[in-house]
């Protein structure tokens, strides 16, 4: 039931609009305004927005919080700047993942972390059941509203609305105290759809009037199904997917956020024994060779029928008009261009693993 799931600051607007809105993750959002084609050429071709209020927010404050945030995350926190932004991963013990996430440096001891929807709570509840630190850690996600504006034209729509120079703003740098159409807000150069683009994080009170704003200037309005085959096309991963809590980000091909380097941090023992011997299992591109669309946990098996592995993510790409995937696959079977088979509904079905990013602008 629509009532019973949480509503971010565009769900009156999303009615209005007529937009097809479902379950996501315990949230109300839209699946498409137009269609899923159209939204994603916008984005490719121009540019698209997205609302993605459903994040989480979590505020983390207090002497030591750099300290507790390198000890509770792979990547090195003592690297991050009050401009500059750290992709990064919660693991447990074992090296599974419990989210990946952004984080932000607002100022010294305060630190902003930008987490999945669905794992907001679970992330919350970890971070809290770590002791011995002089930090606080406060769920602040109800505070903020967030849009992200997207594609080749994005930076160009949004400078005309902000006094503030961002024509050489590069990935992963942000921008505090930024005003866009008479709103105080974050803005950070980053994104899900491997396009230029910017997020917006404003108070939640501001998100309609931001997003009316770039809908006014004939910015196409984007759902989550055009927001999942954009990441995929970029090789971006999905947590809950293409990593889990049994997927280590050494499996998954991110070790760049794991700094073995750097002083203890929940899941290093592991982490560090795969960065420096290999992992079993490793996250692999491919494409399909024949029709039909490689669903998660749809079987991977060799050329003889024995299981190597299963699909994680798959979707038809609208930029190359192939049907595309990542796998997890045993790491000794993987090699680039090999083929391979794919159950599709009980048929096997002929792919071949490929690099991503599976589209590049």
């Amino acid at each position: 039931m629509m009532s019973e799931l949480k509503k971010t600051p565009l769900y009156n607007y999303y009615k209005e609009a007529g937009a097809k809105v479902i379950d996501f993750s315990g949230w109300a959002l839209p699946v498409q305004f137009s269609s899923i084609k159209e939204e994603h050429k916008a984005v490719r071709e121009s540019a698209g927005l997205f609302e993605v209020s459903h994040m989480g927010e979590i505020l983390v404050e207090g002497k030591e919080s750099e300290a507790f945030l390198n000890y509770a995350l792979t990547n090195n926190v003592e690297k991050l700047t009050d401009t500059k932004a750290q992709y990064t991963m919660l693991c447990n013990e074992s090296g599974g993942v419990i989210d990946d996430l952004v984080i932000y440096k607002l100022e010294d001891e305060k630190y902003l972390l930008v987490v999945n929807a669905g794992n907001t709570d679970k992330d919350y509840e970890w971070l809290t059941s770590i002791k011995g630190y002089d930090a606080t850690v406060k769920n602040v996600t109800s505070d903020y509203g967030q849009i992200a504006i997207q594609g080749p034209n994005a930076r160009e729509i949004v400078q005309k609305h902000t006094d503030e120079d961002i024509s050489e703003m590069k990935m992963f740098r942000f921008k505090k105290d930024v005003e866009i159409g008479g709103c105080n807000v974050i803005l950070s150069q980053s994104g899900y759809t491997g396009e230029d683009g910017f997020e917006i994080y404003c108070d939640s009170s501001d998100t309609e009037k931001l997003w009316k704003l770039f809908v006014d200037e004939g910015v196409t309005e984007c759902g989550l199904g055009s927001r999942d085959t954009l990441r995929l096309e970029a090789g971006l991963p999905l947590h809950g997917q293409d990593l889990t809590e049994d997927i280590s980000p050494i499996e998954a091909k991110a070790g760049f956020a794991v700094k073995t380097d750097k002083e203890d941090f929940i899941g290093k023992k592991v982490l560090k024994q795969q960065k420096d011997e290999g992992a079993p299992r490793r996250l692999a591109g491919f494409e399909l060779l024949e029709r039909g669309i490689a669903r998660t946990d749809y079987e991977v098996t060799d050329e003889e029928g024995n299981k190597v592995g299963y699909v994680t993510s798959g979707t038809q790409s609208p930029v190359t008009k192939k049907s595309i995937g990542f796998a997890l696959v045993d790491t000794d079977f993987f090699e680039l261009d090999k083929t391979f088979n794919v159950k599709v509904r009980n048929k096997d079905v002929p792919a071949k693993f490929v690099k991503p990013p599976f589209h590049k602008n």
